[in-house]
């Protein structure tokens, strides 16, 4: 069976980046690769290995480049949390930028939440208890 493997986002500053989704997310640093020939560097950042069924975040960072015009295509990354009202405070207080409180998506039930990130990316925080029921 197919799997979604990782989302790859273009970051301008690596280290930033892989503080935040470690430090504020509280994701795991799960490998990191230089390609000096042609100028680049992966991290890629998650709460477990693709291995184990969980999709990851690809960090990539062209050496020189640091920031990026993020366009109109690209909406967030979501993730399931178990209390969003919590999680929000401890992204709060590990100096995270929570751009949308936590409470209910506009006309209906589901709890959400938006983080960003240093980049500028999007990340919806979902209550888990009822993800699966807004999903459609």
């Amino acid at each position: 069976m197919s799997q979604l493997l990782h989302t790859m986002i273009r970051v301008g500053n690596l280290d930033r980046s892989i503080a935040f989704y470690t430090d504020v997310m509280g994701m795991k640093l799960l490998r990191k690769s230089e390609n000096a020939e042609y100028k680049y560097t992966l991290a890629f950042v998650g709460f477990g290995e693709e291995s184990t069924g969980q999709a990851v975040i690809e960090l990539t960072y062209n050496w020189g480049v640091e920031q990026y015009d993020l366009g109109t295509g690209f909406g967030h990354l979501a993730i399931g949390e178990e209390d969003i009202y919590a999680r929000c405070e401890a992204i709060t207080a590990a100096g995270g930028k929570i751009t949308r409180a936590p409470g209910p998506v506009a006309g209906g039930k589901t709890q959400i939440a938006f983080v960003e990130d240093p980049d500028g990316y999007k990340i919806e925080l979902i209550q888990k208890s009822a993800a699966t029921a807004a999903l459609g």
